[in-house]
């Protein structure tokens, strides 16, 4: 049995379907800025193939990989300690996809809580993509033998189907070529909330602009959002269990663990007792200090898109450089003649 010996690595992606918004910087960027460091090699990708599963406009998709591209940079990701890139620059994403399709069994995808929600009664008008997108998403992450992938609890689902298609292909095949990837899961505010009702998730795609920060929203608009945000007549508890049954407080509480990297247990220790006439504008403060120069520095970025695609070509190259040979490794594996 042939074994491979596999070097710490990162691996995530977003789609650029939409705008950036809180939840996008807190349950991912902000995550991925962090892990930047000698421990891993990093790897980030704006995942294009994955946002046309559903229909996009041509002209909106290339604007909108950019503007996560310029989001990414403008919230610490360093393309010189990191590789940025977007799927589509590299090609062999889709190559190891097929492969994989052909591992992976139809009930697992069945399976998929995403698929079930997404799809609903109007399963046979989807597309297949859609379908068969986390059979991608693990070609995404093993193509480049990544070890870990920091993921949303929503998103754990996929990093394990991601390890059975490693685990069947090994088995398939007597190798260990592929590792079983670990999900990492940790922090405050791994699902950030919708700030007009706090048993909904923080979305792109919601009625009212007030429901959501977006990454590009100014100053003002931050503080305003968050001094309109709902919240219940009850000040903040003593304890993290007295929030239990009040979503929209947690969700507040959270936003600010997290933007202040501390545990909601050491905000409630600071706040307890305090009502919303004095945590809402501390938590716009301290928004509007962490996040507007983010807004500022994309907003710069976004003017300059040629310098975004030139970065996305280099951060392609490097990509390049490590899937290549893992790919062309993989097709030697099963049988398939390239040269």
């Amino acid at each position: 049995m042939t074994k491979t010996s596999f070097k710490p690595r990162v691996f995530s992606g977003i789609k650029p379907s939409g705008g950036l918004q809180l939840g996008n910087y807190l349950g991912a960027i902000k995550r991925w800025v962090d892990m930047q460091g000698p421990n891993f090699e990093t790897v980030y990708c704006v995942v294009d193939l994955h946002a046309i599963t559903v229909w996009q406009d041509p002209a909106e998709l290339a604007a909108g990989t950019r503007e996560i591209a310029a989001g990414m940079l403008a919230s610490g990701i360093d393309p010189e300690k990191s590789i940025l890139f977007n799927q589509s620059r590299v090609s062999a994403h889709a190559e190891l996809g097929w492969i994989f399709n052909c591992v992976a069994r139809v009930g697992w995808m069945d399976r998929m809580t995403q698929w079930k929600d997404k799809a609903g009664k109007n399963a046979e008008k989807q597309s297949l993509g859609l379908y068969a997108y986390p059979s991608l998403m693990a070609a995404d992450i093993l193509l480049y033998h990544a070890t870990h992938v920091p993921v949303g609890e929503d998103q754990k689902q996929h990093v394990e189907l991601t390890r059975d298609i490693a685990a069947k292909f090994n088995h398939d095949y007597k190798t260990e070529f592929f590792p079983l990837t670990t999900p990492v899961i940790e922090g405050p505010a791994m699902r950030v909330m919708n700030l007009r009702d706090g048993t909904k998730k923080m979305s792109k795609s919601g009625e009212s602009d007030m429901e959501r920060i977006n990454m590009t929203d100014d100053a003002d608009t931050i503080s305003k959002k968050l001094k309109k945000a709902r919240t219940d007549p009850a000040p903040l508890p003593e304890t993290l269990e007295g929030l239990a049954g009040r979503p929209e407080a947690r969700n507040l509480v959270d936003i600010y663990a997290a933007l202040s990297d501390r545990t909601a247990e050491q905000v409630i220790a600071e706040f307890a007792g305090a009502g919303w006439g004095t945590f809402k504008p501390a938590l716009a403060d301290l928004a509007v200090e962490k996040l507007a120069p983010i807004s500022v520095e994309m907003k710069r970025l976004m003017a300059d898109p040629a310098e975004i695609d030139r970065i996305l070509r280099k951060g392609a190259e490097r990509a390049r450089a490590i899937a290549e040979p893992i790919l062309a490794r993989t097709y030697e594996i099963v049988g398939l003649q390239r040269g």
